[in-house]
């Protein structure tokens, strides 16, 4: 090779490396802000002919190594490591709305402005899938804690102007008696107080009707008792065409624990060895029957299925879907 053409060549070369350098060097926008939120917080299923949507209220920190009961903190810490967790504990609050085809069934209502800035987004993810408050018919709620009645109003006034809101009897009679509020103690008093100033418009306008006992509420969605948690909480049984949804409320509130050891429960139940006894039968049930189950504090969308795993339980969510 020549003395020119080995010069060519490498003038060349630095003419290409001079070039993609002046391509590459073009000077960048600046970065795009992060948006620091995630999707709207709903998850669409069929069940059947009925149509399942879960919605969130948001997230709540629960300090559950020292809230379980029956197992020792560090106990609790070892637990959830294995799930690459720890405490304090982001808990999922979700609600469920049933389309029956006949009727709009809300499950529970998450805490509209009772518990903090964390929670209380149901009604804005509720319009972003799709339906609207004036929609619902019903409303069916498991207990009466300020994380499941919160959003039935804002500012004194119903959110589901339209809808008739149920509750066990026993729920009611507790939770809505003032004589009850009087005697609990400090820390128990808002609960009181939560519930009655939910309910209170409801009320006021021959809205609320509480039943009593295991009833069919509306075809297809019928109750089960499941006190323990709270005097007269319950689940709901969610039927079509062979397929089966139980909504057990809050039967359960850390799945990495309380699926392994279904002993253990939490500092909320009202009745640690009833709700202790529910649990462990709702959850056998599940796994012999194949149903699924959704639960209020399951990481959202809180909806799967059991299986036996020793002398526990694990958790299989469900698949997401297109619905198609």
């Amino acid at each position: 090779m020549t003395q020119l053409l080995k010069k060519n060549i490498a003038l060349a070369a630095l003419s290409a490396t001079g070039l993609a350098a002046a391509l590459f060097a073009t000077p960048s926008f600046a970065a795009a802000p992060m948006a620091k939120s995630p999707a709207p917080g709903y998850f669409r299923m069929m069940l059947g002919d009925f149509e399942v949507t879960a919605i969130s209220d948001g997230t709540l920190d629960l300090p559950v190594n020292t809230i379980l009961q029956g197992i020792k903190p560090a106990a609790v810490d070892k637990v959830l490591a294995k799930s690459y967790l720890k405490s304090p504990l982001e808990t999922s609050v979700n609600v469920f709305l049933i389309n029956t085809g006949g009727k709009l069934v809300l499950i529970d209502t998450g805490a509209g402005g009772l518990l903090g800035s964390t929670l209380g987004n149901f009604l804005v993810n509720l319009k972003a899938s799709g339906y609207q408050p004036e929609q619902i018919d019903e409303v069916y709620l498991t207990h009466m804690h300020g994380d499941h009645v919160g959003g039935l109003t804002i500012a004194g006034q119903a959110v589901f102007p339209n809808a008739t809101v149920r509750a066990q009897q026993r729920e009611s009679d507790f939770w809505l008696s003032k004589a009850n509020m009087e005697k609990a103690g400090a820390d128990t008093k808002s609960f009181f107080q939560g519930a009655m100033s939910s309910l209170q418009p409801y009320v006021a306008a021959g809205k609320y009707a509480p039943f009593d006992g295991d009833v069919e509420l509306a075809p297809g969605i019928r109750t089960y008792a499941g006190q323990g948690h709270t005097p007269g909480h319950v689940s709901y049984a969610i039927e079509s065409r062979g397929q089966k949804l139980v909504l057990i409320g809050d039967l359960i509130h850390v799945a990495a624990v309380q699926l392994e050891q279904p002993a253990v429960t939490i500092g909320f139940d009202s009745d640690a060895k009833v709700a202790r006894a529910e649990r462990k039968q709702a959850f056998a049930a599940a796994a012999k029957g194949g149903y699924l189950l959704g639960a209020a504090h399951l990481q959202f969308p809180g909806l799967g299925h059991v299986r036996a795993a020793g002398k526990g339980y694990q958790w299989i969510p469900v698949n997401y879907t297109q619905m198609r």
